[in-house]
Order: structure tokens, then sequence, then C-alpha cells
């Protein structure tokens, strides 16, 4: 295979033009190869799926209908990823990536923890334990006598 010469190109000088034997899935009209490995890559680094499609040379639904295992598994290690960096940064002891990381993981928030549990401490040496009866599913209060001198 012969390439011409231009001299107007930018680029390296002098170099030698050689072949690549591309592996993969061949798809479309056209049978464009395109390797498996190289989607899941580009997926796990961000790529929309347009750019995929765009960089292969095949259509955007054409490159769903066959990768789309690999563009999954792309997109599930970049998530990975960057929730590793998070993690690194927080514990490197970033406050603002501590908070955030915080609030979305842990279900914490400004008032305390993110619990059912809303009611505030006893004041009083009697605790109030609401009891739920069976018969018409009506709470009542029972009040039992607690130590607090252990």
């Amino acid at each position: 295979m012969q390439i011409p010469e231009n001299k107007s190109k930018p680029g390296p000088k002098g170099g030698a033009w050689g072949e690549v034997v591309k592996r993969g899935i061949m798809i479309g009209r056209n049978a464009t190869v395109v390797p498996p490995d190289e989607v899941e890559h580009l997926a796990s680094l961000g790529c929309t799926d347009a750019e995929i499609a765009r960089y292969h040379g095949v259509k955007e639904d054409t490159l769903r209908r066959h990768f789309e295992e690999y563009l999954a598994r792309g997109r599930h290690q970049l998530k990975t990823t960057l929730r590793q960096a998070q993690l690194r940064v927080a514990l490197e002891g970033n406050p603002t990536m501590l908070i955030w990381l915080g609030k979305n993981l842990l279900n914490q928030n400004e008032q305390g923890q993110g619990t059912d549990e809303k009611r505030p401490l006893p004041w009083t040496d009697t605790m109030a334990e609401e009891v739920l009866d069976d018969d018409d599913n009506h709470t009542k209060v029972v009040e039992q006598d607690v130590d607090t001198e252990a």
C-alpha cells in the first residue's frame, strides 16, 4: 500500500508507514472492525457513546447494540476509579471531601446521623417505650425505671 507524501502536513518527517491488524467484532454495513477492549477502555475514560462511535466510524445505536456489556463494564470501572480517588483524597485529610462522602455514603447530615430515630434523649430517670398494640395498631407508652447510678 503506497501512501503519497504530502510535504505540507505537520508531523514526523521521513517516517515509514506500516499496517496494523485489528482484531475485534465486525459491525455495520461496512464490516468495520471494532475491538471490544478499546470500547471498554474509552468508556472507562468517560467517553460518551457518541464519541466512541465516532472514533470507530460506526453509528451510535450499532455500537450500543453490539457492545452494551463492554460499555457498562467500562463505565463501572470509571465509577470505581473515581470512588477510590475520592476516598484517597478524603483520607489524606481533605475536610470538604470527608463531609461530602459522609453525607453521600454514610447518610449523615448537619443534625447528626441520618436514621429513623428522631426522638431526643430522655431527660428523666424514667424512659418511655412505645409498644404497638396488636389489636388496633395503636401505640401506648410504657414507662420503665432506669438505674442511672450504675
